[in-house]
């Protein structure tokens, strides 16, 4: 399709803006690795916020959404859905453990929590395993979506598309350090969202589609609406399409899974923003801030394009037909975004693009920071060069940057489907949750125990992948997986030596962790007289528990009411919104409790 030139300088505008806003946070004070991982430690609650939100709003979101809404219905995205209660355990337990510890980045937990050599391995290794692997993967996958959405949209090659956004994420990334990244995602999510509730207002209106009331009258879409379950999915055919996009994400997936930006525990690169917070309160608001958009603002425009896209193209070779163009190997359902986006007037569409490359690059630009934060603090100044200056460190996180990115950008090379990527990430994880939720409140935890956890999920995760391949559903591969993966761990943990109790005393007198998983230590702190004074006004793990169920029920009853008003069922709309009601009321009773307020 051909742009106007109106479209162009709208697309201009959008990278001189991102490149100015790197530039001139490169003359703020960028003297530490503090500083240029972290921000200093003084970053607002709500840019902290919105810029969860806006790496979690990649160019591949939309993809991924559309994919899963063709294939099974608004309700297949409870494959990601049920990753919320993973996000408000994190904020009603362990965003302020993380803000409390004082490291630099997740990894640092390791050595804080965990003693001898093989805590010293464990850092090293995954600094390598998740700063680079993991990393370059997830990225990989965000431009894959970029390529497939320029393809269609900008005419370019996969190749045009690798160099135009790695040069230019590269510059303000490296450049404007953490704060750049920061202050860029406010402004690209800003726009993101606003290119995408736009261009559905227009798609809707389409005279093909003839708004909003008409959709939902179509009987191609009939089938695809319902957000929950009821009780026909539960018998006949039905049941084995329910185990995987519901079932198991809401039984087993949220607490099991290891999936960046929904880590069990928290991590990543969003335990990265909530150290950067002011304090304990301002991480807190943070995550809670994330949860509530993520899951409660931003589906919505996506999933109504999803459905319009099915009008348009209902099935594979209509894509293909009307973009002949575009490498077979690419024409899956997830291109039903980008094809319904050509239907796009000029300006609204380079307003669209400009959207879709801020979400791109907002992903990619947190990806390379954390990432390269893991190369510098976890394994270059930690095992290579302890001495290094916060000069020299800074050189070497702005290479490191750059060396992920081209990396990245080779693997995007060789995807063809996000949703291919997003189940080779659960099924790797798969079986590691339940060790980072708990190694918070049980002291018996130790290094091995990580240790064996990460090496058997992967080891199964191969052999699922290249030896069982099609002989086992993707269902039961990852309850296998998880079963296989916990056993390991578990038995590691109990037949091998805990940690060392001098390291365990340190860790709780800076944590104060809650519950009685601690005893032991507690036990022998105080018998040595070497507990710490409890100076943090505790609330109990229940009331943290609890809030968390409550903050669930709040944000899937604000969605859920946002999907009823939408269908205009009236009924439900009240029902829903009751539910919230009811929800924030008792949050805030037992907010009043704790020691969050």
């Amino acid at each position: 399709m051909n742009l106007t030139a109106l479209d162009w300088a709208i697309i201009a505008a959008f990278f001189g803006i991102t490149i100015l806003i790197g530039i001139f946070l490169s003359s703020k004070k960028n003297q530490t690795t503090t500083d240029y991982f972290l921000g200093g430690r003084h970053m607002s609650w709500w840019l902290i916020g919105v810029s969860m939100v806006a790496t979690t709003f990649s160019a591949d979101t939309p993809n991924l959404v559309t994919d899963i809404v063709r294939n099974n219905g608004v309700m297949g995205n409870w494959v990601w859905w049920a990753f919320l209660l993973t996000g408000m355990l994190t904020v009603f337990l362990y965003a302020r453990l993380w803000r409390r510890s004082g490291i630099t980045t997740d990894l640092e937990f390791y050595e804080l929590r965990y003693s001898g050599k093989q805590a010293r391995f464990l850092r090293g290794f995954r600094a390598i395993y998740l700063g680079v692997f993991f990393n370059v993967m997830i990225m990989a996958t965000v431009m894959l979506a970029g390529i497939k959405i320029s393809g269609i949209l900008m005419g370019y090659s996969a190749l045009e598309t690798v160099l135009l956004v790695s040069v230019i994420t590269v510059i303000y990334s490296s450049v404007g350090g953490f704060k750049g990244v920061i202050y860029t995602d406010f402004f690209q999510f800003a726009l993101a969202m606003f290119g995408m509730v736009w261009a559905c207002v227009y798609i809707l209106n389409l005279p093909e589609i003839g708004g909003l009331e008409s959709l939902l009258q179509r009987p191609e879409i009939q089938g695809k609406l319902r957000m929950v379950p009821t009780m026909d999915d539960f018998s006949g055919t039905g049941l084995n399409t329910l185990l995987g996009i519901f079932i198991i994400p809401v039984a087993v997936q949220w607490w099991s899974v290891w999936y960046p930006g929904a880590e069990p525990g928290g991590g990543g690169y969003i335990a990265q923003r909530m150290l950067s917070a002011r304090d304990e309160k301002e991480a807190v608001w943070a995550t809670l801030l994330f949860n509530v958009a993520h899951y409660a603002l931003r589906p919505w425009p996506w999933i109504l394009i999803a459905l319009a896209s099915m009008i348009f193209f209902p099935d594979l070779p209509s894509i293909a037909r009307q973009f002949p163009n575009i490498e077979s190997s690419f024409v899956g359902h997830d291109l039903a975004f980008p094809a319904m986006l050509s239907l796009l007037p000029s300006g609204l569409l380079g307003i669209v693009i400009a959207s879709l490359l801020a979400a791109l690059m907002s992903t990619i630009s947190t990806h390379l920071n954390w990432g390269s934060s893991y190369v510098v603090n976890d394994f270059y100044q930690r095992f290579v060069k302890p001495e290094a200056s916060q000069k020299e460190l800074i050189i070497v996180g702005r290479i490191s940057t750059v060396f992920l990115m081209l990396i990245a950008s080779l693997f995007a090379l060789g995807l063809t489907s996000a949703l291919q990527a997003f189940n080779i990430l659960l099924q790797v994880g798969a079986g590691t949750g339940l060790l980072f939720i708990l190694r918070w409140f049980w002291w018996r935890i130790n290094a091995v125990s990580e240790l064996v956890a990460m090496f058997a999920s992967f080891f199964w995760a191969v052999i699922f992948e290249f030896v069982v391949k099609d002989s086992m559903s993707a269902n039961e591969k990852m309850i296998t997986g998880i079963f296989l993966t916990t056993v390991c761990w578990v038995v590691a943990t109990m037949i091998t030596k805990p940690t060392d109790m001098p390291t365990l005393v340190r860790f709780y007198n800076l944590i104060q962790p809650q519950g009685n998983g601690w005893k032991p230590v507690v036990d022998y702190a105080r018998n040595l007289g070497q507990l710490k004074e409890v100076s943090i006004k505790q609330s109990t793990l229940t009331n943290g528990i609890l809030l968390m169920v409550f903050g669930s029920l709040l944000i899937y009853s604000l969605l859920f009411g946002t999907g009823y008003l939408i269908y205009g069922q009236t009924t439900n709309v009240f029902i829903t919104l009751s539910i919230a009601l009811v929800s924030g009321y008792i949050i805030t009773v037992l907010w009043k409790k704790s020691d969050m307020h």
